[in-house]
């Protein structure tokens, strides 16, 4: 199988949880956010090496004793994600990881990921022409919002059949998709909200492969209480 790397970017500042700092550096069951999604992607079989993008103002004092084997930093990150993951990707071929390698991008607030869900990504991913990401077909009503002024209304029900929640990893090709990326960095990358998207503008069409309700991404402070509920309950 050809080698697969992990990248994470870690520079956002995640204003929506409404903590005092980044809220990948806040502490749940224990100890720092990021460091649950860390250790759980070390357990991946098969992973070459894992990068993390900080930013270049970074200043968390990152653990020593805990920190993984085969994880190293990179303070090259960006403005947004999507800034993050190109000049990520632009130091690991920098570094000398090779342009056909697999590299899977996943979110550093996405503590809940479990080794065997990423696994089965590298399984279903592996032998694809494209790559893929996980994601988990959407089981509520949906509804768009009216576009009025004043209180939230309703404006329509979209039906939910082939619609999936995006989760990461999202694998890919590092060149592949550091070209995708490239394409789109004069425009500040508008319209690129994940990897997947990014490729999706080329006229490719990446895996849906099924991965877990668990693996949602920490935004809101409600998902704070949740994310630590369901890690102490592992434990």
């Amino acid at each position: 199988m050809t080698p697969f790397h992990i990248l994470l970017p870690c520079a956002g500042s995640g204003q929506r949880a409404g903590t005092a700092q980044p809220k990948q550096f806040e502490t749940v069951a224990g100890q720092p956010m990021v460091m649950h999604t860390l250790h759980a992607l070390a357990q991946v079989p098969g992973l070459v090496s894992g990068w993390v993008i900080v930013s270049p103002a970074d200043s968390f004092d990152w653990p020593v004793a805990s920190w993984p084997d085969r994880f190293r930093r990179l303070a090259c990150g960006g403005s947004c994600r999507a800034e993050s993951v190109f000049n990520g990707l632009s130091g690991m071929l920098a570094c000398g990881v090779d342009a056909h390698d697999w590299v899977l991008v996943h979110d550093a607030a996405r503590c809940l990921v479990q080794a065997q869900e990423v696994s089965a990504l590298v399984q279903a991913c592996s032998q694809d022409a494209v790559g893929g990401l996980l994601a988990w077909p959407l089981t509520d009503t949906l509804k768009t919002q009216w576009p009025g002024t004043g209180q939230a209304r309703v404006d329509s029900t979209l039906p939910r059949e082939s619609k999936w929640l995006a989760q990461t990893p999202q694998m890919f090709r590092l060149g592949a998709l550091h070209d995708a990326l490239s394409q789109v960095a004069d425009d500040g990358f508008a319209g690129i909200t994940d990897e997947a998207s990014a490729m999706e503008r080329l006229g490719l069409r990446p895996l849906l492969v099924p991965g877990s309700a668990q693996n949602f991404k920490v935004t809101y402070p409600v998902d704070l209480v949740m994310a630590d509920a369901i890690l102490r309950s592992r434990k």
